[in-house]
């Protein structure tokens, strides 16, 4: 791994990539300092690196992750989207124009969503994501996003996840919601499954693999009846 000396910190950089991923930790809706050190959000990230780089059909595909300046959202700074500018411009730099998965967890999540206009981005995955009422999806135009949450999560609520997809649908986009089966926020319960889905819907994103038939056209999940998270606005820890 690159040392991190400025947004993008590479993980896996092929002699000739194809395509690139980049992985963006969560954070907290307010917060001007740094990351701290360890950062817990960030870590729970590298196994998803490590799986999308161990795939076989990534042997061409840059993997790398977004270090953030400071630890928040903070408001209409939305500060973690400028970050993740900061790294697409890098990437530019150090491997020229590659199409681009992002992926985020809660909000890196809705980091990933917001860069999504990017000219480089060809798709969003995001993992339990904050997504707040009326988070914009007018910006998408061609970027498929894919949102995966534990419909459990009492951090972020799978309910505005489908929300949002709905509503990218209903504007044209391409767009689709994963229910996971256990994970909470944190992704730790059945992780291997939360690794899994995301390698495999990263890749058919990019093309390298086959995506679920009807990934975009099927029908948006639903919170199970009787099952209500906790209703949140922000992420409420790291």
């Amino acid at each position: 791994m690159s040392r991190p000396t400025g947004a993008l910190v590479l993980h896996r950089m092929p002699r000739e990539p194809a395509a690139a991923v980049l992985l963006l930790h969560g954070g907290r809706a307010e917060g001007l300092g740094a990351p701290p050190r360890p950062n817990l959000p960030a870590l729970r990230m590298r196994p998803f690196a490590r799986a999308i780089a161990g795939a076989g059909a990534a042997r061409d595909v840059l993997v790398a992750e977004v270090r953030y300046v400071h630890r928040g959202w903070n408001g209409d700074r939305a500060d973690p989207v400028h970050d993740v500018w900061q790294a697409l411009r890098e990437l530019c730099c150090v491997a020229g124009p590659l199409p681009v998965v992002l992926v985020g967890h809660s909000m890196g999540g809705r980091a990933a969503l917001r860069a999504a206009a990017d000219p480089l981005v060809r798709a969003v995955v995001g993992l339990a994501p904050w997504c707040p009422p009326g988070e914009p999806v007018m910006h998408l135009g061609d970027t498929a996003v894919v949102l995966l949450h534990d419909e459990a999560d009492r951090v972020t609520d799978a309910r505005a996840s489908w929300d949002y997809v709905r509503r990218a649908r209903a504007r044209g986009a391409r767009a689709a919601g994963i229910v996971m089966p256990d994970g909470r926020h944190a992704m730790l319960r059945q992780a291997h499954a939360w690794h899994r889905v995301t390698t495999q819907t990263t890749l058919g994103l990019l093309g390298l693999t086959a995506l679920p038939e009807g990934l975009f056209t099927g029908r948006v999940p639903t919170a199970r009846p009787g099952l209500r998270a906790v209703p949140v606005s922000c992420p409420g820890r790291p």
